[in-house]
């Protein structure tokens, strides 16, 4: 029994110094200062005046505290492994064998996890994150295509347990989506979704064509940060938007059919122009916040992306919803697999995929980065 649980020992050893890695790459003794700091800040005389910094300040301490714990919960749960392989031999028992490979099987799993987060190192990997897809080359077949991926999505974000709300939808002629624009609410959205932008490409035997034939389709997703609406950082000048009103078209009630509740922005400036649109709030002053809150994050986006490379080479890039652009296919017929053509990581099990399972993509683009 003694040799038997040899191995495990090591392996809880082993463990240990992976956590002490992953709590210096988090920087633990940082975040515990600076939840010390909220704290005192949030008990002090006065905090509630301040609506928008108290939420602000409020939602950091419960991420902290939560990063903290869950790091401690670790600790603690190798503790307990060693005291079950302890209680193990001393009553010679078997059967306690089962129990603590379980048990380390669960902490390597979550440990991982955690291990994540140390590979976010960009400025805003903590915030929140708006996508939105736009239906390709290939007719009512790229807008089937854009729905399937935003079902993909939801799926995703339901697995990692983050909030998504629905901020504009345009329906296709026949079927599917033209355009979904949704926002995505949780700890490190941005940071685990950032790698998912670019053009994503469908084969398949479509059903939309009688003759049972392969079609190529092609949607694309775009990704950007979500600020506090307190930052600062983006500042817009109005007389660069142009504000449009209508009708929402979707579900809402009577009111929301009835007036212009829905509003569309357009941003012109230069050789940028960037739309955004929401028409899900009930009336039109929540639809115009949102709205700036979105110009921000793409204005943000676009900051970033100019940083890294000429803005000319970026706009070709992200235009062509088409042959030789995307970043990762997904062939349902004459075999299944889905391929990151940047990572080289793939996964034969598509079904899987399209049902939200994408840990094993954003994994392989964060450590490749």
């Amino acid at each position: 029994m003694i040799l038997e649980f040899e191995k495990y020992r090591s392996d809880v050893e082993s463990l240990r110094a992976t956590l002490h890695d992953v709590g210096e790459g988090l920087h633990i003794d940082h975040m515990q200062e600076e939840l010390t700091e909220l704290k005192e800040e949030q008990n002090a005389p006065g905090f509630w005046d301040n609506l928008e910094r108290s939420t602000h300040v409020t939602r950091r301490i419960s991420q902290l505290e939560g990063k903290i714990k869950h790091y401690n919960d670790l600790l603690s749960q190798c503790d307990d492994i060693e005291v079950m392989m302890e209680l193990a031999e001393e009553a010679d028992d078997q059967t306690m064998v089962a129990e603590v490979e379980e048990a380390l099987q669960k902490v390597h799993a979550d440990t991982e996890a955690l291990e994540m987060e140390t590979l976010m190192r960009g400025k805003y990997d903590e915030c929140d994150a708006v996508l939105s897809l736009h239906a390709g080359a290939g007719g009512t077949e790229a807008q089937d295509w854009t729905s399937m991926l935003y079902r993909m999505y939801t799926r995703y974000c339901e697995r990692m347990g983050f909030q998504v709300k629905l901020l504009d939808l345009l329906d296709g002629d026949e079927a599917g989506i033209k355009s979904v624009t949704f926002e995505v609410s949780g700890d490190h959205a941005y940071g685990y979704l950032r790698g998912e932008k670019g053009v994503h490409r469908l084969v398949r035997i479509s059903p939309f064509d009688s003759n049972a034939r392969r079609h190529t389709s092609f949607a694309s997703l775009d990704v950007a940060p979500m600020l506090e609406e307190d930052d600062g950082e983006i500042e817009i000048d109005m007389k660069y938007v142009r504000v449009d009103t209508y009708h929402s078209s979707g579900a809402g009630g009577q009111n929301v059919n009835k007036t212009s509740s829905a509003v569309r922005m357009t941003y012109i400036k230069d050789d940028v122009t960037i739309v955004v649109s929401c028409q899900t709030e009930r009336d039109q002053v929540q639809n115009r916040a949102t709205c700036i809150k979105m110009l921000k994050a793409k204005l943000l986006e676009l900051r970033e992306r100019e940083k890294e490379q000429e803005m000319a080479d970026i706009k070709g890039e992200m235009k062509k919803i088409e042959w030789g652009s995307q970043i990762r296919s997904y062939v349902f017929q004459p075999y299944t697999m889905v391929k990151d053509h940047r990572t080289g990581f793939e996964s034969g099990n598509i079904d899987d995929v399209m049902n939200g399972n994408l840990e094993g993509f954003t994994t392989a683009y964060l450590k490749m980065q």
